[in-house]
């Protein structure tokens, strides 16, 4: 590689190298943060994400290639990295007060989530199977030790060994699949692939390379049949790690899915049908069985299954209106599920933790203004307008029923009224029951300024949405 090479590879990836950079001086100086200015280390943190969101806005003009066509900067990366950046600050700001209250506050926690973000950043911008496997694998080791935290609590214990050794084996059979398409490709870039899939796309080696692939990406987005991490992992997890994860590493594994499967693979058409039934299964699973949950994380755990289907759907219906309906899902995603994740957070307050959903019992009347927003979340979440999540699943459906996949569309339909019932009985256990007991919220500066930013989001999107949907069709791909 020559000097300019390297140069212009630097320039590329300038942000993972602010955020991998602003983690290791973090972990450093948080030694020297003493008790009581832990609120130091969260600033320190969106400093961090801040100047790599400043550097990749400065660098989203052009497509970047970098590391001899391993890495690129392009529109796609830009737009699910803004997504990551906004996962990751709002998760900061929601940390500010739970990590004191659980005791996690210390500098590893923050230095874990920008170490994640870098993995998470890497993935969107990676066009190469390698580079793809290094990034991920920083996410998901980070997150391992992240669900762990909580490390005097046995459920937390419990939950972070699950997902290490259901991780794991998901991490074998993904390489599996990029050693067979390499074995039978000669390469692991996505652009060279494409090339060599082309003119004998029905090979048996290479379907069953897809297979394996598929079966380590779905993994990383809880879709069926390898979902049995999603509830305890989401459960056991401190409940700001459960919000980030159930946000940043499903957009994560959305981005490297679209960039391998409808590119260099799309040949092998034959696959698609296992993506379609992979689809439907998923939404069905996580919409009946959040029927019966009485734990409202377990409940937004197979919420977070039956979305991760949904949005499967726009992969299936492919194109660029295919595309751009999943990357919009997912940053409308982004502000609901953050904001119904920062509801259950406030909640956590004394002896109240806000996870069953009996807690929720007559909330409206001591505290309507906070009703009304959770209310808003669980509406946008359920696809009812005019919130952002009914035009998120509208657009989806919309690209499938253009590519004449009618049939999928109406059964779409269907799972998303089943989901919309748990969703609305939370909303009446909120309204129509008798409060249990009465209690103050932890409603620091903080919370309220994530609270009111996810609200501004879910329904300025659902009032414009038109603008957000030009921005994702743009990214598609370099636009």
């Amino acid at each position: 590689m020559t000097t300019a090479a390297l140069l212009q590879s630097v320039l590329a990836s300038l942000p993972e190298i602010l955020v991998i950079t602003g983690a290791c001086i973090l972990l450093i100086l948080g030694e020297f943060v003493r008790k009581g200015q832990e609120h130091l280390l969260v600033w320190a943190s969106i400093a961090v994400v801040l100047s790599a969101a400043l550097a990749t806005l400065l660098l989203a003009g052009e497509v970047r290639p970098a590391y001899t066509g391993m890495f690129v900067a392009d529109r796609f990366a830009v737009f699910f990295k803004f997504v990551f950046y906004l996962a990751t600050i709002l998760t900061f700001l929601l940390s500010r007060k739970y990590a004191d209250i659980e005791g996690i506050g210390s500098s590893e926690y923050y230095v874990l989530l920008l170490f994640t973000l870098s993995g998470m950043m890497i993935m969107a911008s990676a066009t190469d199977l390698l580079s793809i496997y290094v990034g991920l694998e920083l996410m998901v080791l980070c997150t391992y030790v992240l669900t762990g935290f909580l490390r005097k609590e046995r459920r937390s214990n419990e939950a972070a060994l699950k997902y290490v050794i259901l991780g794991a084996v998901s991490t074998g059979i993904f390489l599996y699949g990029v050693s067979l398409v390499y074995g039978l490709t000669g390469t692991t870039q996505l652009n060279a692939m494409a090339q060599a899939v082309t003119g004998d796309p029905l090979d048996p080696g290479l379907l069953l390379a897809v297979v394996f692939i598929v079966a380590g990406l779905v993994f990383k987005i809880g879709a069926v049949p390898f979902h049995m991490w999603v509830p305890d992992v989401y459960e056991g997890a401190p409940t700001t790690v459960t919000a980030f994860m159930s946000v940043g590493p499903k957009a994560a594994g959305f981005a490297v899915i679209l960039r391998v499967f409808l590119n260099p693979l799309v040949a092998a058409s034959d696959a698609w049908i296992v993506v379609a039934v992979i689809a439907v299964v998923t939404m069905a699973l996580g919409s009946f069985v959040a029927l019966v949950q009485d734990n409202f994380k377990r409940l937004l755990a197979y919420s977070s299954i039956a979305h991760a289907g949904f949005a499967i759907l726009g992969v299936v219906a492919g194109g660029e209106d295919g595309i751009a309906s999943v990357m919009f899902y997912l940053l409308i995603y982004a502000f609901m599920n953050l904001g119904i994740f920062g509801a259950v957070i406030m909640m956590r307050n004394g002896n109240s933790s806000g996870e069953v959903i009996d807690d929720y019992a007559g909330f409206a009347k001591p505290h309507p203004v906070l009703a009304l927003l959770m209310l808003l979340y669980l509406f946008s979440l359920a696809g009812i307008p005019p919130t952002a999540g009914f035009f998120a699943k509208f657009y989806v459906l919309s690209a499938l029923v253009e590519r004449g996949f009618v049939a999928l569309a109406v059964i779409a339909v269907l799972l998303s009224a089943v989901a919309a019932y748990f969703y609305i009985r939370v909303v009446m256990v909120i309204y129509m029951r008798e409060p249990q007991r009465v209690f103050e919220p932890a409603l620091t500066p903080s919370v309220r300024v994530t609270l009111a930013f996810t609200a501004a989001g879910t329904i300025g999107i659902g009032l414009f949405p038109a603008w957000f949907l030009r921005l994702a069709q743009s990214s598609v791909f370099g636009g």
